[in-house]
């Protein structure tokens, strides 16, 4: 691809992407949890969950499905919400994810590092930052109450609904 197809297609994902929505996603596999080292902005070097901004058209699911593959190679399924931190600007939703298949590798660009770790280690290690912390030790002592998708069926025109509750 040469240069000015690239400068295209980052624009076309600029034009895509929706900055007031974003994802992350604690993907288990056993008590270990995916966890990448970001190397840009406020987290610069800083281990925290897979996650991204959703793209127009695209579900929350899908884009975490998305996120957690081009960032780390691993195959996961979202099955609960965990929570939602949301202010005047934007919000982000962060689920539970089943690992589905993969191995860890970096897309050595947002990242530069992608590993599973135990979980009671993450929580204490000094390269994780508080609202990666915050959630993780949620997952710990409460993941049984995490809200589940709850199928139904509307009447509505604007693609498949989800509902997460109780």
């Amino acid at each position: 691809m040469d240069a000015n197809n690239t400068a295209v297609n980052e624009a076309n994902k600029e034009e895509n992407t929706n900055w007031c929505q974003s994802v992350g996603g604690v993907v288990l596999k056993g008590n270990e949890v995916l966890l990448v080292r970001h190397t840009y902005g406020a987290g610069k070097g800083r281990l925290i969950i897979p996650g991204g901004y959703v793209n127009m058209r695209e579900t929350p699911q899908a884009a975490l499905r998305r996120e957690v593959m081009e960032e780390t190679t691993i195959a996961a399924e979202p099955v609960k919400l965990l929570g939602v931190r949301f202010n005047l600007k934007d919000w982000y939703a962060v689920f539970l994810m089943d690992y589905v298949s993969g191995t860890p590798n970096s897309d050595n660009r947002e990242n530069s590092e992608a590993l599973f770790m135990d979980i009671n280690e993450a929580v204490k290690a000094p390269d994780v930052p508080d609202l990666t912390r915050v959630i993780l030790q949620g997952v710990i002592d409460n993941a049984d109450n995490a809200l589940s998708n709850i199928p139904f069926v509307s009447r509505e025109k604007n693609g498949e609904y989800s509902f997460y509750g109780i």
